[in-house]
C-alpha cells in the first residue's frame, strides 16, 4: 500500500484530504496540521520553510511516505520549491490558487481571487497571473483580494468572525471587480470550509473554483496508479502540533471521519 504525506498550516488542508480520500481510497494518508505555527499566511519565508521542512522529515522517518502533499497555498508558494532541492528523490505535490481552472471556464474573463497575503505576494503567484493575463490566446483579468485572518476564523471554527470577514471581503471585491465578475477562485485551502457563506455573498452567478480535485489526479499520477473506485478506504492518520481535540473534530465536522489526531511536536 502506497503512504502519502499531506500537510498545511492547520485543518485547512482536510478539504484537499476529501478529495484525495474520493480519488484514491487505497491509499494510506498521513496528515499532518501544524496548527501550533498557524496561520502561515502571516509568517515570513524562511519561518514556512524550516516548518514545511521539519514536518517532510517527520513524514519521511516516520512513516517512509512514497510522496507528499503540501496541502497549504503559502507553504506551496514559499516552500515548495526548497523542499524538492532538498528531497529530490520524493515526489512532491503543491497546490497554488486555482488560476488556470478558472480561465478555462470563466466566460466574461473577469476572475476574482481570494487568498492570503502570503500567497498574493509570492513570486510563484504572480509568475501564473502574468502568463495567464498575457496570453495572447485568451487573457483574462484577475481581481486579487487579501482575506487577512479568515483561514484564522476557519481554523477556530468561529462563525461569527467568519460571516464578518467573509462579508468585508466579498465587498472589497466587488468593488475592485467589474459587473461582469463570473468566477471567484478559492485561493487558501482552509476556504472551501467557507464556501457556503461565500456563495451566498456573491451570488449564483459567480462559480467558485478551488485546487482539491487537481491535487488528488495530480497524486494519483505521480504514484503511476489507476484509480480503483472500488478499493476498500482506508481512514488516514492525524496528527497536530497543536490540539489535536480540533483537528479530530474538524475532520469529523467536515469529513465524517471518526477517528483520532495524534500529537506531533517537531
Amino acid at each position: 500500500m502506497k503512504t502519502v504525506g499531506v500537510f498545511d498550516s492547520g485543518v485547512g488542508g482536510l478539504s484537499v484530504l476529501r478529495a484525495l480520500l474520493a480519488e484514491l481510497p487505497g491509499v494510506r494518508f498521513v496528515y499532518v496540521a501544524d496548527s501550533a505555527h498557524a496561520p502561515y499566511g502571516e509568517r515570513t519565508v524562511a519561518e514556512i520553510s524550516d516548518r514545511s521542512e521539519r514536518i517532510t522529515a517527520w513524514l519521511r522517518h516516520t512513516h517512509h511516505i512514497d510522496a507528499l502533499v503540501v496541502a497549504c497555498n503559502t507553504a506551496t508558494a514559499m516552500a515548495i520549491d526548497s523542499l524538492r532541492a532538498t528531497h529530490p528523490d520524493l515526489p512532491i505535490v503543491g497546490v497554488e490558487p486555482a488560476l488556470k481552472p478558472a480561465a478555462a471556464s470563466s466566460r466574461t474573463r473577469h476572475i476574482g481571487v481570494l487568498a492570503t497575503r502570503g500567497t498574493l505576494n509570492s513570486e510563484r503567484f504572480a509568475r501564473l497571473r502574468t502568463q495567464l493575463e498575457n496570453s495572447a490566446v485568451s487573457p483574462v483579468h484577475f481581481i486579487c483580494q487579501p482575506c487577512d485572518g479568515l483561514a484564522d476564523a476557519i481554523e477556530r471554527d468561529d462563525q461569527q468572525t467568519q460571516q464578518a470577514l467573509c462579508e468585508r471581503y466579498v465587498t472589497a471585491l466587488r468593488e475592485q471587480a467589474p459587473g461582469d465578475m463570473d468566477t471567484v477562485v478559492l485561493g487558501c485551502t482552509h476556504y472551501p470550509f467557507a464556501a457556503n457563506v461565500l456563495a451566498r455573498l456573491l451570488g449564483s452567478d459567480v462559480a467558485l473554483v478551488d485546487t482539491g480535485a487537481a491535487v488528488a489526479r495530480r497524486t494519483r499520477d505521480v504514484l503511476n496508479m489507476a484509480t480503483k473506485p472500488d478499493a476498500l478506504a482506508t481512514p488516514p492518520q492525524l496528527f497536530s502540533t497543536g490540539e489535536p481535540s480540533a483537528l479530530a473534530s474538524a475532520a469529523k465536522r467536515w469529513l465524517g471521519l471518526q477517528t483520532q489526531a495524534g500529537k506531533l511536536t517537531v
